[in-house]
């Protein structure tokens, strides 16, 4: 049962997450750049930072459940984030043979991504 459960808490968090994800792609956001896929850019670097956060946050922090963690972390910013759709338009500007927007934005996606999980891990060991 408990299992279940969890499974059950990490589920309705990816519900939560995949929602948030698909309305950021057809918020105004997605308009920002017409050959830039800004959307996912922003929901990796965001989910980077907020994975770096919440994972010091909601264990070393506050108080919550396991299962409240689990739903937040694995569930909501697990379907959140986009890695697969990432990997997907890289393709996609290679084959529309624009190389050099393809390489800015892999470099940014990691590097951005990288740098908004160790300040989300540094503002969390800020807070009392």
């Amino acid at each position: 049962m408990e299992f279940l459960t969890k499974v059950l808490f990490i589920a309705g968090g990816g519900a939560a997450g995949a929602v948030a994800r698909y309305l950021l792609n057809v918020s105004p956001l997605a308009k920002l750049f017409t050959n830039f896929p800004f959307p996912t850019f922003f929901v990796n670097v965001a989910g980077s930072f907020l994975i770096g956060f919440l994972l010091i946050f909601l264990t070393d922090k506050v108080q919550v459940s396991d299962n409240f963690r689990m739903m937040v972390i694995v569930g909501f910013l697990g379907s959140f984030t986009t890695f697969s759709t990432f990997e997907m338009e890289i393709y996609g500007l290679f084959r529309d043979r624009l190389f050099t927007t393809a390489a800015i934005y892999l470099a940014l996606s990691v590097a951005v991504g990288f740098i908004g999980l160790v300040l989300g891990i540094a503002l969390a060991r800020q807070v009392r």
